[in-house]
């Protein structure tokens, strides 16, 4: 019985509180149809945000003249740098980065000035793992690609 009754009271607190699962993100029937300006189409950001924008209803549109919105994607960069070095002057910790800038127009009015978002991550390297690695740094870019596309959405949401 106290068992039961302890598992009604986590319910009703959970619904209480506001929880819910994540789920896709509702945007505003602004962006029902959406033109996406990129000028390279084949980045990991690109894929997984006309994925998030598929997953949401949205119908992306080929052409920007039948588009109700346009998201506007102006930079699409990511890479690495060295964080620190051995004694020996060999890398022993990257930092992967992923950036992506993005402003969202529709019917001549700007509804979201051009906004950067950066993220990052570090891993340490070692030379004798080398392909390993390399595996690695690829499923951290795509890591941030996919936080990225997440941050992006929820911007879009809140339109």
């Amino acid at each position: 019985m106290v068992l039961r009754t302890f598992v009604l009271f986590l319910a009703a607190a959970l619904a209480g509180c506001g929880f819910h699962l994540q789920g896709a993100a509702r945007l505003s029937p602004t962006m029902s149809i959406t033109f996406v300006e990129a000028e390279d189409t084949h980045t990991q950001f690109h894929h997984a945000f006309m994925s998030a924008l598929d997953t949401a209803g949205v119908r992306v549109a080929t052409e920007r003249s039948q588009a109700t919105a346009v998201v506007a994607i102006k930079t699409d960069d990511s890479g690495q740098r060295v964080l620190s070095v051995s004694a020996q002057n060999t890398p022993t910790e990257y930092e992967v980065f992923y950036t992506v800038t993005f402003a969202v127009t529709a019917g001549g009015k700007e509804l979201l000035a051009p906004q950067t978002v950066t993220l990052t991550r570090d891993y340490s390297f070692d030379e004798r793992a080398l392909l390993a690695k390399e595996h690695e740094e690829e499923a951290l870019r795509a890591a941030l690609a996919n936080d990225i596309v997440g941050i992006v959405m929820r911007r879009l949401a809140s339109l």
